[in-house]
């Protein structure tokens, strides 16, 4: 069995990759077919609009927001404090996290408090927030950074911990101070750590944001959604979700080619 799986692993790993304008062709054809499909589910009452809205009338419904200016106002609110949230809650908890290394002790008594306070969906804690900080901006700014803050030290910690041991040790016996190796390995060598958990932080910081929309707020797209909802305008409703996810992509795209500049 060996003998026969090595050669397909090979053959796995030398199949070609396929180039990148095919890719992109490939996710556009993907999307083409499903609104087609849907657009035609709904014409042909397979699918009730009331229910299920329709794909012509997103676009007619986003052409409209557009015009009235109203689209790209909730657009920008709820990129504001979704990037600021995450600037912030990535910023400090990833700070935090590299300190602890520093103070095993601090490191051991913070555990308990990190893990109950991961254990609490962060959701939760909006209406906390909004007493303390206020509706408006800070809100949602607060709640995204909240969300972000626990993931980004919970995840750069523990890169701390997969830092090679010998580099440390090695470091140690030069007589190098523990801020010093800190600084000259721990540091680097959580960069990957922090990077990917700068990836997953937007999705946080975006759903931080959005919550406190909801909440308590005059625009964003999750008041937005909110409202269309309850008015069942599902075509505004889509054209909210669409924006959310294109938002998602381009932020993602932007941390992907920092990520690409600092990989070694």
């Amino acid at each position: 069995m060996a003998a026969v799986a090595a050669p397909v692993d090979r053959a796995a790993r030398s199949a070609p990759t396929p180039g990148l304008g095919r890719i992109v062709l490939y996710q556009i054809l993907l999307v083409v077919a499903i609104f087609v499909s849907w657009e035609m589910l709904v014409r042909f009452e397979v699918l009730p609009v009331y229910l299920y809205g329709q794909p012509s009338g997103i676009l007619a419904k986003a052409q409209s927001l557009l015009t009235e200016g109203d689209l790209l106002t909730h657009v920008g609110a709820t990129a504001f404090a979704s990037i600021t949230g995450f600037l912030i809650g990535t910023t400090l908890g990833g700070l935090a996290g590299l300190l602890m290394w520093l103070s095993k002790t601090a490191a051991l008594v913070l555990r308990p408090v990190i893990v109950a306070i991961n254990g609490v969906p962060k959701i939760a804690l909006a209406p906390l927030i909004v007493v303390w900080v206020g509706v408006g901006l800070g809100a949602k700014v607060a709640i995204a950074a909240s969300l972000t803050f626990i993931v980004a030290l919970i995840a750069v910690y523990q890169g701390t911990q997969e830092v090679d041991e010998d580099l440390v040790k090695l470091m140690r016996s030069l007589g190098a101070k523990p801020f010093t190796i800190w600084r000259k390995v721990i540091v680097p060598g959580c960069t990957p750590w922090i990077l990917s958990t700068m990836r997953l932080n937007i999705g946080f910081a975006m759903i931080g944001a959005v919550v406190g929309e909801y909440i308590s707020s005059k625009m964003g797209l999750g008041y937005m959604i909110y409202n269309a909802g309850a008015l069942y305008d599902l075509n505004s409703v889509f054209v909210g979700i669409f924006c959310l996810m294109a938002l998602a992509l381009l932020l993602d795209a932007i941390l992907g080619r920092v990520e690409a500049r600092f990989k070694w």
